[in-house]
């Protein structure tokens, strides 16, 4: 059966492992190359000889293929939502399904709050374990967790390597577990989730979403604290009642998870039908049938709509937001409830 760790046992392996990470040891299961990064979010983009869309494409990439960034283009052909290109091996790539990644491996934690801790991957994707007691170690085929995003880890236990590995709890699939090395992710500290502009009132605080122009702002007292791009929905056929369109009007935050694994069919819009998206950063629920403010890791191509009707934003944004945003959460909360900041959407 899978192994708990005693006081001993799990000093020994926070040793070994610290050891790994220094001399380059960790190759099971992902080994990634070192430099600026950019990982392939989506099935293919091509590869073109020229930094716009009219050039030959002169190679194809494939999704969660690693490419190396040479350095980054903004060529007067654009797009103008998004004219961000990159100079990869072989030709030029657009920004648009590139997620920019690093690779930093992490000291192992040696305890884990009750209740769970948040943490975030920092490697281009780590591919998760599952244990039973019938089939032990085994790889959880088609799953894996992707650069920056958010999860909960409830315990460490001796992984298929004999190592310390984090257990994950997954909060869409009721008691669902799976396990990730250690090295892939980071403790989120306490800090970091504080609340932003805690003193300012419930009612001095306000979002503006703009669907025309795909800009979310932020007001205190009438005043920016911030403006940035983001993507809202695009117009297409629904397919379970709720349009897929960010919805116009005035809307509450209701509910705000750190982490939320979102479905196949969820209003993320990260691609076709079958799409399972765990992890998902800083997600802030506002209208009835699922719509959100959140992070993004499945594409980066803002300022255009992406979505099936919830607002996309850089994590770094939506970090941010979450936390400046009502209700508070405290490190502790895998979901705050209430009445919480006005958002307007138009």
């Amino acid at each position: 059966m899978k192994e708990m760790l005693s006081r001993r046992e799990f000093l020994k392996l926070g040793s070994m492992a610290a050891g790994t990470i220094w001399f380059g040891r960790y190759s099971y299961p992902d080994e990634f190359p070192v430099g600026p990064l950019g990982r392939v979010s989506t099935d293919s983009i091509n590869v073109y000889n020229a930094p716009n869309w009219d050039a030959e494409t002169v190679d194809y990439r494939f999704r969660d293929e690693l490419l190396n960034i040479y350095y980054e283009i903004t060529p007067k052909e654009g797009p103008a939502y998004n004219p961000l290109w990159y100079r990869v091996w072989g030709g030029y790539v657009h920004s648009g399904y590139i997620q920019p990644v690093e690779v930093r491996y992490n000291p192992l934690q040696e305890t884990i709050r009750e209740g769970g801790q948040l943490v975030e991957v920092t490697v281009p994707y780590s591919s998760p374990y599952l244990f039973s007691n019938n089939a032990g170690w085994e790889s959880a085929s088609g799953l894996r967790l992707y650069y920056s995003s958010i999860h909960w880890v409830t315990d460490i236990v001796q992984g298929p390597d004999k190592l310390a590995w984090y257990q994950i709890t997954d909060e869409l699939w009721d008691g669902y577990k799976y396990y990730v090395p250690t090295e892939h992710l980071r403790m989120v500290e306490d800090d970091e989730i504080s609340p932003v502009s805690a003193d300012v009132p419930h009612g001095e605080k306000k979002i503006e979403v703009s669907r025309q122009w795909q800009t979310l702002t932020a007001y205190e007292y009438g005043q920016v604290v911030m403006h940035t791009t983001v993507s809202t929905g695009v117009n297409r056929s629904s397919t379970n009642g709720f349009p897929t369109i960010t919805p116009v009007g005035r809307h509450n935050v209701r509910s705000k998870m750190p982490s939320k694994h979102m479905g196949a069919t969820d209003r993320a819009g990260a691609g076709d039908d079958t799409t399972s998206l765990p992890g998902v950063p800083w997600t802030s629920f506002f209208a009835e049938g699922g719509y959100a403010i959140h992070g993004t890791y499945w594409h980066n191509n803002f300022g255009i709509q992406m979505s099936r009707g919830c607002i996309n934003m850089r994590n770094q944004d939506a970090k941010w937001l979450f936390r400046w945003l009502l209700p508070e959460n405290t490190p502790q909360d895998w979901e705050a409830r209430g009445f919480g900041t006005l958002i307007e959407v138009t």
